[in-house]
């Protein structure tokens, strides 16, 4: 089975903590990373996590608030000291692409790779794409421009029976063909079905990344049916009109979500510093969808395993 595993380096919200980092994520996608927000602190817990720079080739950034982008200079500034090559592509809104621009210019103007900002904004659009996944930017409910992305699979390869292709002497390099699903036909001109050579492909995965937002109808239509959902659940029901106020969601509105958006599983994070102890979050959420976990940094999700 490919490799497709979230790694949490950041889960809490606003400031540093001693408990939790700002909002970091990285998907293992076959063995090449993409970040996903770049909070401070983003660099140190790559080491932790034994994730290498060399494979980070994608930064998503959701929006332009400073717990989400404060890491963003002094990783690429990290990458370019140790000699980085190939291509970093920043996907995030303009205004930060002129000012990170503007700043990267200034402390890292060598740089060993080309990086790339590829603009974009709060309409829902495909703004990354390659021979094994998509990904999909979609408008969420924040107080600045604010996006959350959807990765998904696309269709895997079938897998080859050897001791049927052996039986029915199919040659090697006719093996390609059979992973995409075309039967052999021997030189004698007989039709052996792909079904009788090959098994089922493995099933492909979606992962939906959501913060920061209030609860939002909006976030639901974009998220339908994915198998994973990681919502931001930054209060308790205590809290309710501060998540209001300042539009975040509580971690029973992560819940209701991905209850309403039929999705398999929920990870919740994002938490406020007042939180000592996110059980009573983790309570909550699983109140309305009991297929809910805590984000905690240092913690590798093989997204396979739904």
């Amino acid at each position: 089975m490919t490799a497709f595993d979230l790694n949490i380096l950041g889960c809490g919200s606003a400031t540093s903590t001693l408990r939790h980092l700002p909002s970091c994520q990285i998907l293992n996608v076959r063995g090449h990373l993409m970040m996903i927000d770049c909070g401070e602190g983003a660099q140190l817990e790559m080491r932790r996590m034994h994730l290498k720079f060399s494979r980070l080739n994608h930064i998503f950034i959701s929006h332009l608030h400073g717990d989400h982008c404060f890491g963003l200079l002094g990783l690429i500034s990290t990458m370019a000291l140790q000699g980085k090559g190939g291509t970093l592509t920043v996907h995030i809104f303009k205004e930060g692409a002129e000012l990170f621009g503007r700043m990267l210019d200034f402390f890292c103007r060598e740089r060993p790779f080309e990086l790339k900002f590829n603009i974009i904004d709060t309409r829902k659009a495909v703004i990354y794409e390659d021979d094994a996944i998509t990904v999909t930017s979609f408008p969420v409910n924040h107080r600045v421009p604010c996006v959350g992305f959807l990765f998904r699979e696309k269709p895997k390869q079938r897998h080859i029976n050897a001791d049927a292709c052996k039986q029915h002497d199919v040659p090697q390099h006719a093996m390609n063909s059979l992973r995409l699903g075309k039967d052999y036909v021997t030189p004698q001109g007989v039709v052996i079905p792909n079904t009788e050579l090959t098994t089922d492909a493995d099933p492909s995965i979606s992962y939906a990344f959501c913060s920061d937002t209030k609860y939002s109808k909006r976030v639901i239509n974009a998220v339908q049916g994915v198998d994973w959902i990681y919502h931001e659940a930054t209060y308790g029901d205590e809290n309710l009109k501060n998540a209001v106020k300042r539009y975040h969601s509580t971690a029973r509105h992560a819940a209701v979500v991905a209850r309403e958006a039929g999705v398999r599983r929920l990870i919740i994070g994002h938490y406020s510093n007042r939180y000592m102890d996110e059980t009573v979050l983790l309570r909550q959420a699983q109140e309305e969808f009991p297929a809910t976990m805590l984000a905690m940094e240092g913690m590798t999700i093989d997204l396979n395993k739904v």
